[in-house]
This record gives structure tokens, sequence and C-alpha cells, in this order.
């Protein structure tokens, strides 16, 4: 069984971040390339079966004007702007069915669910290809895909994706701007943490579980995928370890958290061999704002499933009132 560090232990790791020199330029470059691009945020409502939602197919801009998908899901007796969650989807997770997705309209909030580019081949379906390939060397998967250069890699149009997917949800005009929460488990959560950085003024974060933090070490641990992809990248590619890592400094979740300000609540599982413990809590304990974490001390990467998301409805409905 995986066990990482002993509780007490976690609660005071706080690693020394490799942050790349000029990591915010890149990212207010990367962002500015993108919005060249107009959003042109489409939401074309479609019949369910599901009498009490409303719901609309997303299209919207994203990395290098790139459509990206998702679901837009309101309560049907919306008539007023409502606040909005902001939904990511896990490793090799697409937007599914709206159905997936009723969680937060039955609470009184929009949701819109964005799809991962190039991924739903695992355990949900998707609908967004992914038009840029990857150049050089690379193992199956995401986590290499571009890995040798960070303009050319995967990540870079995730994030970014999922900075535009904020400014979609903002531009309907049932969704309340000035009201929106980014939420995730996983890839997700990490998408979660990174938006949350880059995107001013947001209400607040569900990091669940988060991937994409404390890169080196999750590598370096972990014979899980999806970081063993990266292991196995470097199995054979031994000569471009630091290359690799130097490229994955511009995404790891501890950089974004240093620089965040918007409340957040994370979850961690302690017996997480896919993102270990010790990774998630790198990342909570370099976060600059307002933080809470709940830990689930026999749960591996579920995370605390159906109880977090109770604590998730309690902190939104605290939010909902005011």
């Amino acid at each position: 069984m995986f066990v990482d560090m002993p509780l007490d232990q976690l609660r005071e790791y706080r690693p020394e971040r490799r942050e790349p020199d000029g990591f915010d330029a890149f990212w207010a470059r990367t962002l500015a390339e993108t919005r060249v691009h107009d959003l042109n945020a489409v939401f074309t409502e479609v019949e369910t079966d599901l009498a009490l939602v409303r719901c609309f197919d997303v299209g919207y801009a994203g990395f290098g004007g790139q459509e990206i998908k998702g679901w837009l899901l309101l309560p049907a007796t919306a008539e007023e702007p409502l606040p909005c969650v902001v939904q990511y989807i896990g490793y090799n997770g697409g937007r599914g069915l709206p159905h997936d997705w009723l969680t937060w309209p039955a609470a009184g909030w929009a949701v819109l669910v964005m799809d991962s580019r190039g991924q739903g081949g695992g355990w949900r379906p998707g609908d967004t290809p992914d038009p840029v390939g990857g150049t050089g060397a690379q193992s199956s998967g995401k986590l290499t895909q571009g890995v040798s250069d960070p303009d050319d890699y995967y990540f870079r149009r995730l994030y970014t994706d999922g900075v535009r997917a904020v400014e979609a949800a903002r531009a309907h005009p049932l969704v309340d701007a000035s009201r929106i929460v980014v939420s995730g488990g996983s890839q997700g959560g990490g998408l979660a943490m990174a938006v949350s950085a880059l995107v001013p003024g947001l209400l607040f974060a569900f990091i669940d579980v988060p991937f994409m933090s404390h890169i080196r070490r999750a590598a370096e641990i972990t014979d899980e995928d999806p970081y063993a992809e990266l292991g196995r990248f470097l199995k054979s590619n031994r000569h471009r370890v630091d290359q690799v890592f130097a490229t994955l400094d511009h995404f790891d979740g501890m950089n974004f958290a240093a620089r965040n300000t918007t409340p957040a609540l994370f979850s961690v599982g302690l017996r997480d061999g896919i993102t270990p413990a010790s990774t998630v809590f790198a990342a909570y304990n370099h976060y600059a704002g307002d933080k809470d974490i709940r830990v689930w001390a026999f749960n591996g990467h579920e995370g605390g499933e159906s109880d977090q998301i109770a604590e998730q409805l309690r902190i939104a409905r605290k939010l909902l009132t005011g």
C-alpha cells in the first residue's frame, strides 16, 4: 500500500519551488496571444429529458482560437443571473452527457463544464479534438506531449482553454460574472489552481486531489499513471531530464499557488498513489490566499467523493446567500 509522509510532516511540508525566470511573462504572453482571437462563445440550447434543467451545448475559442466544447446547465426556473461553477475534468475524461453534471443546478447554481481537448478516451467521452501535435518524442498520453518546449507543451493549451472557459461563462446573460467558482479533481484540480491564479476576481476555488503539483517529486515517488508517463519517457530519454523538468516548472501547481489569492478549499487522500499527499500539501502550504483542506486519511485518489461534495455544497450555499 502506498503511504507518503505522516500527516504532521505533511502539514509542514513546504519544499523549495523551482520557478522559471519569466514565469509571469510566459503566461501573460500566452493569454495575450490567445485573446487576439475573438472568444466567440456560442450557447445552443439542446433538448434533454431533464425537466428541471436547461442545457446548452457550448462552443468557444480556446488556445490559438481553436474551438472548445462544453455544457452549460441552469435551473429551468432561472430568470436572473446566477453564480456559476466552471468545472474541469480529470485526466483522460471528457464532458460526457448533460445528466452527468446535475449537482450544481440542483443547488441553484449554473455550471459550465469544459471539455478537455484531445481527451475523453478513458472514463467519459469527449467531443473536442486537439488539432496541435506536440513536436519531438513523447510517450503515450498527454503528460509528455510537447514536453521539450514550454511553448509547445500540451498543458499550455489546456490551461489557456481553462481561462477562456471562465470568460465564456461570464459571457452568458444568465450567469453572474462577478460570482464565478472554479472546481475540479485531479487534472481538474490542477486546472482550478492554475486558472484561479491567472484570472482575477474569482469568488472561490474547489481544488480536489490536484494533479500537476510538485511534479518532479511525484514522478520520482509514484509509478502510477499519469506521472508514470514521465518515468517511461525519461527512462529512454535520460539525457533530457533537466530539459523536461525545466518545461514542467512552467506548469507546476506550486508556482501558481504561491501567487493565488482566490479563497480555496483543497482535499487530499493520504493513501493516494496517483497524486501523492506530499504533492498536494506542497501546493497547499505555498498557497497565498485564504485556504482550508479536508484530509481523508484512509482514501486514495477518490478523496472524499460525495462527502467532499457535501463540504463544497455547504460552502456554496453560504456564497449563494452572500
